[in-house]
């Protein structure tokens, strides 16, 4: 195994598992649980000189699970009929991906470092060798422009 810094890779588990589930004891126990994984299953990292990108998708997993496992329904509500929400997931899920599809490939880059990749901003600019200050503009852009194409197309759906 290359030297992982695994104090930094625990660090970026807690902050994308608080991302997923705030600043609660679920998001902590997501982190210690991805870390575990991570610890465990080292050896089918892809990249292991990157192992960053690789650990933040098992914290964000563990989150995802754990936050889901919170979200159950109580029994009395599991008598009531299903809804539409998984088409209707679905359907913005697509509407989104329209919407980034058009975007310039640079934007798109920038995107799937913060929000995939969850990288910090000085981080996501350095990998996209750009100034930290620019891309902070950048994305502040691009949150705005999408804002009200992604609640039209929400709006339709919901």
């Amino acid at each position: 195994m290359e030297r992982w810094d695994w104090e930094s890779l625990s660090r970026q588990c807690r902050r994308v598992a608080q991302q997923v589930l705030g600043r609660s004891a679920e998001a902590e126990d997501a982190a210690q649980e991805a870390i575990l994984r991570a610890l465990r299953r080292w050896r089918t990292c892809e990249d292991p000189r990157r192992p960053e990108p690789w650990v933040r998708a098992i914290a964000h997993r563990e989150a995802l699970r754990i936050g889901g496992r919170r979200r159950e329904l109580p029994l009395e509500a599991a008598d009531e009929p299903a809804t539409n929400h998984d088409e209707d997931l679905a359907l913005v899920r697509i509407a989104v991906r329209q919407l980034v599809a058009r975007l310039p490939e640079s934007d798109r880059a920038l995107l799937h470092a913060v929000y995939w990749e969850y990288l910090a901003g000085a981080e996501a600019s350095r990998r996209l060798g750009q100034a930290a200050v620019s891309s902070r503009v950048r994305l502040h852009r691009l949150r705005r422009a999408l804002e009200r194409p992604l609640e039209h197309a929400v709006g339709r759906v919901g």
